[in-house]
C-alpha cells in the first residue's frame, strides 16, 4: 500500500511540473521556433510570430520588417545564429520582454564570403490567445544602444 501510495504521489508531481502552459517555457520554445525559422530562411514562418499590429521605435511595421528579412535572405545564401536569452521579464502571463544576445554569421557572394555580426535585442511580445507574438522590438549591435 505504501508502494502504490508512494507511486500515485510520484506521477502526480511528475504531472503538476510538465504544466503545458509554462510560460517560459513558452517564450523559449518561440526563441527556438524564430531561430529555426531564420536558418532555414522562412520568412512565412517568421512573420506568422510577428502581430499585425507590429510598430518599434524606428517606425517600422509588419510589412517593414517583411522588407528586411526578404532583403537579408536574399543576400545571404545561408544563415547561422547563435541565441542567448538574457533575460526573460513577465508582466503578467499573457506580456512579457526578452532579452537576447544573437550571434549571425551567413556565407554570401561578398568579397570574403561571408559575414558575421553580434546584436543585443530587446523583443517585446504578447500572447492574445495561444501563441505569443512579437508586438514591439529595439536593436542595435552588441556593446552598443539599442533603438
Amino acid at each position: 500500500m505504501r508502494y502504490l501510495m508512494l507511486s500515485l504521489t510520484m506521477i502526480l508531481l511528475s504531472a503538476c511540473g510538465d504544466r503545458a502552459s509554462d510560460p517560459e517555457a513558452e517564450l523559449r520554445d518561440w526563441v527556438a521556433r524564430g531561430e529555426a525559422a531564420a536558418e532555414e530562411k522562412d520568412r512565412g514562418g517568421l512573420l506568422d510570430m510577428i502581430a499585425e499590429s507590429y510598430v518599434d521605435g524606428r517606425g517600422n511595421d509588419r510589412n517593414d520588417l517583411d522588407n528586411i528579412l526578404r532583403a537579408y535572405f536574399f543576400r545571404q545564401q545561408s544563415i547561422a545564429l547563435l541565441i542567448g536569452i538574457d533575460d526573460i521579464t513577465f508582466y503578467d502571463d499573457t506580456a512579457a520582454m526578452l532579452t537576447l544576445s544573437v550571434g549571425m554569421a551567413g556565407t554570401n557572394g561578398g568579397a570574403l564570403g561571408f559575414s558575421a555580426d553580434a546584436y543585443q535585442f530587446e523583443l517585446e511580445l504578447q500572447k492574445p490567445d495561444d501563441e505569443w507574438l512579437l508586438i514591439g522590438a529595439r536593436w542595435g549591435e552588441y556593446g552598443g544602444e539599442l533603438r
